[in-house]
């Protein structure tokens, strides 16, 4: 008998390793082989096959032809029982490639990018696409309640062929853990000076350029207060040099990227989250299954988790000054701080990783046997 594999395609391999590896080895269990297909922009050395696809996130770059014809390649060579793409331009690309052959394709959508207030031209290119490959796409699967209904208007049925799940899943024990005091020595600051958190790429949606224009706000009230920043990116060497220059540096902490997550979240008072888009943001599920309270702006996918005023604050984008306040508020009132961090624990239970991948799974089963 034929072994039973399903290919996993996202853009970059970053993707993969930070959002799909517990569903791949849900599947691994099951009994089928995975495979990935996606640039490698970092490593995913605990898969046995990954198959380099020069997919550019760009989708007017050329390398995306390259793309598709290796990818189509693939696809006709490895005999899949089921496709699941990621992100926008691999997925079109898998849909595309697959279209003629006897493979169902699932499409996770982590946040559409003509989200309602998006650009003119988001709207032209990305919501055409959509409705080109819709005829393409046996199941699609949206993880906010506006993508839902932009869902349904690309002529999706909920139920049929169009799935709501609850995000990529949090691991709630693995973040449920107490201030050692190591980020303490690392920083060299004390037990009771209040940190802010803020974990991301440095691009432009995720925006960090906005909370450092409102931590001049905070510092002038709270000049003991200290601002992390986890992650990295293209922007990171621009805003390290405003903070310089704008005399932020010994507030302002850029701390890398990082593999002790939980040990930052347990350190911190507030998470901050300023993006101008999101999916479902991982970090806010993380933050909460800390249980830490959120400050974010209200935009589609953190407000599917942050309620203003219960579990945190949200935040008009682009309004620095409400954002300082905000934050100030939870980073001096400790005891508000603790309260919306306990209810924002309860309200993630429904994110678990879990209950995600019982989700997952009842939808897999829909499409394995179609082959």
């Amino acid at each position: 008998m034929d072994q039973k594999r399903v290919l996993f395609v996202a853009t970059v391999g970053s993707h993969i390793k930070a959002f799909h590896l517990p569903f791949i080895n849900l599947l691994r269990e099951k009994g089928y082989e995975v495979e990935v297909a996606c640039h490698l922009n970092r490593p995913l050395n605990d898969l046995k096959y990954v198959w380099e696809i020069p997919f550019s996130r760009s989708p007017y770059s050329i390398d995306n032809i390259r793309a598709f014809k290796s990818l189509r390649r693939l696809i006709q060579e490895r005999n899949y029982h089921l496709i699941h793409a990621h992100t926008p331009v691999a997925a079109f690309l898998a849909r595309l490639a697959a279209r003629k052959m006897d493979v169902p394709v699932l499409y996770t959508a982590h946040g559409f990018h003509f989200w309602k207030g998006a650009p003119l031209i988001n709207h032209l290119l990305y919501k055409t696409a959509e409705y080109i490959a819709a005829p393409w796409t046996a199941g699609l699967i949206v993880i906010n309640r506006e993508d839902l209904e932009a869902a349904r208007r690309l002529g999706f049925r909920e139920g049929e062929n169009l799935f709501y799940v609850h995000g990529v899943g949090v691991d709630l024990d693995y973040y449920k853990s107490a201030d050692d005091g190591e980020i303490d020595i690392e920083l060299e600051i004390g037990p009771e000076v209040p940190v802010a958190l803020c974990i991301g790429e440095f691009n432009s949606n995720k925006n960090q350029s906005l909370l450092i224009d409102a931590w001049k706000y905070v510092r002038r009230e709270l000049p003991n207060a200290r601002l992390l920043f986890a992650g990295e990116g293209k922007l990171c060497v621009a805003l390290m040099k405003r903070v310089y220059t704008e005399g932020l540096w010994t507030s302002v902490h850029f701390l890398g990227y990082r593999t002790d997550i939980p040990r930052l979240l347990a350190r911190a008072n507030v998470v901050a989250l300023v993006s101008k888009r999101e999916g479902l943001p991982r970090c806010i599920m993380e933050a909460m299954a800390a249980g830490k309270p959120v400050v974010a702006t209200d935009v589609r996918g953190s407000r599917d988790l942050v309620k203003d005023g219960v579990n945190g604050f949200l935040v008009p984008l682009g309004d620095p000054k409400s954002l300082a306040k905000a934050l100030i508020r939870l980073l001096v009132n400790k005891d508000l701080a603790q309260r919306m961090g306990t209810v924002g624990r309860e309200m993630i239970q429904e994110y678990s990783l879990d209950r995600v991948l019982k989700e997952m799974w009842d939808i897999y089963q829909r499409y394995l046997n179609l082959k």
